[in-house]
Parts: C-alpha cells; structure tokens; sequence
C-alpha cells in the first residue's frame, strides 16, 4: 500500500518504536542523500530495473510500467533481519527477508519510467531504508532474454539488527509469533512463497521454514 510510505508516517513509525527504547533511524536527508548518491550513478533516460524478492512480489507500492522474471547471483534471499517495526513489535518481534551474500535468488524485476524515477525512488527509499539496515546495490539481473543493470537492498552486515546465524527453528518461532502495524510475519511468509510458486520458483528455504512452522502449529495444538 502507497500510504503506508509516505513521510508522515515513517516518522509515526520511527516514533513508536523509540517508545520503546532505542531505534536508530535515519534522517530523511540522510536517506535522501543515499537515494541521490545512487542515482547518480545511473542512466536516467533509459529508466530503471528494481529487483524484489520479498514483499515488493506481491506488494511493490511504487508505480512501474512492467515487470519479469529476474535472476541476482551473489546474493541469496534469507531471513536475517530482526523486525521490531512494520512486521514486528517489541511484545511481538520477528524477522524480514534481506538479500545475503552467496548463492543467487530468483525474485521479479519491475521497470520504472525514466520520468517516474524520482517520485518512486522516494517511497522506495522510505520503505526500505528506515533505519539503514539495507544497503542500496548497483547489481546486474538476468532477465529471460537479457541481462540489464538495476537497483536492489542487500543486508548491511555490519545494522545491528543483522542476524549472522540464526537456526531454522528459531526463523520459524519467530515467523509463527512476529506481529506488527503492517501485519504478521506469518502473511509475509505465506505471501511471499505463493507469489513464487504463481512464477514456478521454488525456494526451498522458504518451504522449509513454512514446514518448520506448520510443526510449531501442531506442537501447540497437542499441547
């Protein structure tokens, strides 16, 4: 939902969570000098290639003027961001997906117009850089019959948030309880796997942690 990325409230958002202790977030110009150190390394006239491979699958938010299939090698989709916003809470923490180095991910690539750049560039810079958890990336995406540069947000190893090693056990913990003002870490789970199955992308990490969690279910059930 576009709303949800306006500055009014990001700044909500930052504010509930300083609530509740400490929360580095950026400024927004801070934020916005990221977003146009990136563009200036970019060719404009010839638009620009965003790849997601999370919650931008099924909920971009930004305006593009098509999208296709896409392929980053160097990086793996994994859940390795605790979430204490957003997905999560402080009573209900949980986990978002980040881009982690090694293997390749399969995700979508949507294109936005060269006169569109700077209006969505600004809500995806509001969606993904809060706090500077991510990392703003030239990379190169396969697409079914070419390759093309773009722009996706790896994990900044070094947030404090980052999870270098986490179990599978405790990912699915986490995912079953994670609840928080734009939903469950549950429906992102759910959301993101159905979306990849509708483009015959298998991510067997992710089934695995569904799997993980439908035990964790029936665990509770008996219990």
């Amino acid at each position: 939902m576009r709303e949800e990325f306006s500055r009014e409230r990001v700044d909500e958002l930052i504010r509930e969570a300083k609530r509740h202790g400490p929360f580095h977030a950026l400024t927004h110009e801070e934020r916005d000098a990221t977003r146009h150190e990136f563009l200036s390394g970019i060719t404009k006239e010839e638009g620009l290639w965003v790849f997601g491979y999370g919650s931008l699958l099924w909920n971009p938010a930004f305006h593009f003027t098509e999208w296709q299939p896409a392929r980053l090698h160097g990086f793996r989709r994994r859940f390795c961001l605790q979430a204490s916003i957003g997905r999560g809470s402080p009573e209900k923490p949980g986990l978002m997906l980040a881009l982690d180095h090694g293997g390749s991910c399969n995700g979508r690539a949507f294109h936005i117009a060269p006169e569109k750049i700077e209006t969505e560039t600004d809500i995806l810079w509001m969606r993904e850089m809060i706090s500077g958890s991510y990392d703003a990336r030239h990379v190169h995406m396969r697409l079914p019959d070419r390759t093309v540069k773009g722009l996706t947000f790896v994990i900044n190893r070094s947030h404090p948030r980052y999870l270098a090693n986490i179990s599978m056990e405790e990912t699915a913990r986490l995912l079953a309880s994670g609840e928080g003002r734009l939903g469950t870490c549950r429906d992102y789970l759910n959301n993101t796997v159905a979306h990849l199955d509708e483009m015959k992308v298998k991510d067997r990490y992710l089934h695995e942690i569904q799997q993980k969690m439908k035990e964790l279910d029936h665990r509770s059930d008996i219990t």
